[in-house]
């Protein structure tokens, strides 16, 4: 009972000893007993505001270089010795040094450290590109083109990063050993229903979509090079041709283009001969006999180098792409490589511009091949144009005789100059 009697009387002497609600608002701010918030962690400065209540500002870079500037200030200007003021009359007399009644505020008029970065970065980027190193190797290139009488067609793009002027040559000559490797087989005649009249029909449609739908001409090149190697490893039905077709268009879609047709656009395109589940179970067995494999040199790539050591204009890049259509609908013109009927198509439309001379050094350079070697392609190329006024397959002779592609079908042949 003593005990828990003696309890009671310590815990009554600490309930008396702790202040209450209103002892604790009335309690001075200053108060020993009252631990104070924290304010300055090492990243705060009080200052005084208009009103004299104290204010807290956070010591940002600039701000810091401001306080360091107005310390270095003060500091050198109680180092200054006391100025005395000569009178008129020669006497010297002693004066007191008037005291500012205010410090002198030091105005920090540099700029920001953000500022100063850009500065430094343009600075240092101008440096770089004028004090630019370049490679022996790549030196001694230059100095055997300029020799041989070669245009160097990268020389304007060494500023410009998206054009890869460094290892440009090298990334081709990959894509031709690439392309090889890719090249489908003569697969016609393992082929049992159907025949390349067939083939030329799917890619006259194809070509027909692609315009309609305003796709990118990357598209168009990898759809047919993905039709052409999966009929070299699969028998394909005739009535599972047309399907074929709108798979690999759709698999092209949604590898080169930002906004892909969806599978509904397809089914109405092709009139509704197939069903959804058809076309996804036949992009799936097209995927996996390509071994999912869809990076692969195309003729595309190679036009679009060609067509610039060509030094083109508008005309000559409709021409060039008009000829490289009607290959694409020619199963005989799978038995060439890509980047031989990109340079064929080229030559074939030099010749029909009459550009003197139509095969020069630089384009032989950057295609690697002769006229001589692109005699014979550039020939089927030209005899397809002669033919295609007439022809039951009329998509590309119609599409290139619009004046928005330059009506560039509509000029005649060059079948006397390729001949020459």
């Amino acid at each position: 009972m003593a005990t828990r009697n003696h309890a009671e009387a310590q815990h009554n002497q600490r309930k008396a000893a702790m202040p209450t609600v209103k002892q604790k608002e009335a309690a001075p701010i200053g108060d020993a007993k009252n631990r104070k918030a924290l304010e300055d962690i090492g990243n705060m400065v009080n200052l005084r505001i208009a009103d004299g209540k104290p204010g807290h500002r956070p010591i940002t870079r600039s701000f810091g270089a401001q306080l360091l500037a107005n310390a270095q200030a003060a500091a050198a200007a109680k180092k200054l010795p006391k100025q005395v003021a000569l009178p008129s009359d020669g006497t010297t007399k002693n004066k007191s040094p008037v005291k500012n009644s205010k410090p002198e505020v030091i105005i920090d008029i540099s700029p920001s450290t953000k500022q100063k970065k850009n500065q430094e970065k343009k600075s240092y980027h101008a440096s770089s590109s004028k004090n630019k190193v370049h490679s022996l190797s790549s030196v001694l290139t230059a100095r055997s083109k300029i020799a041989c009488g070669i245009q160097d067609i990268d020389v304007d793009d060494d500023n410009n990063e998206l054009f890869m002027s460094e290892y440009v040559e090298d990334l081709y000559k990959f894509y031709k050993l690439q392309e090889n490797f890719f090249r489908p087989r003569d697969y016609m005649s393992s082929q049992v229903d159907i025949n390349a009249k067939m083939r030329a029909i799917l890619a006259d449609w194809l070509i027909e979509v692609h315009y309609k739908f305003e796709l990118r001409p990357e598209t168009l090149y990898l759809t047919m090079s993905i039709i052409d190697r999966y009929l070299s490893v699969e028998s394909v039905l005739r009535r599972e041709l047309q399907l074929v077709g709108v798979s690999a268009m759709l698999i092209a879609c949604k590898y080169e283009e930002i906004w892909a047709p969806e599978v509904n656009d397809f089914i109405c395109i092709s009139d509704r001969a197939y069903a959804r589940e058809q076309i996804l179970r036949m992009e799936k067995a097209i995927l996996n006999k390509l071994d999912w494999c869809l990076t692969f040199p195309t003729m595309y790539m190679f036009i679009v180098r060609f067509l610039k050591a060509a030094a083109s204009n508008k005309e000559m890049e409709n021409m060039a792409f008009f000829y490289a259509e009607l290959a694409l609908t020619h199963y005989s013109m799978v038995m060439y490589r890509p980047s031989m009927v990109a340079a064929s198509a080229i030559y074939a439309a030099q010749c029909n511009l009459k550009k003197s001379p139509p095969w020069n050094k630089t384009l032989q350079y950057y295609t690697g091949f002769s006229a001589n070697q692109l005699l014979e392609c550039a020939k089927h190329m030209v005899s397809f144009h002669s033919t295609a006024p007439n022809s039951k397959l009329t998509v590309v002779y119609k599409k290139y005789s619009k004046d928005e592609l330059g009506g560039v079908a509509l000029r005649s042949p060059a079948t006397k100059f390729v001949e020459d």
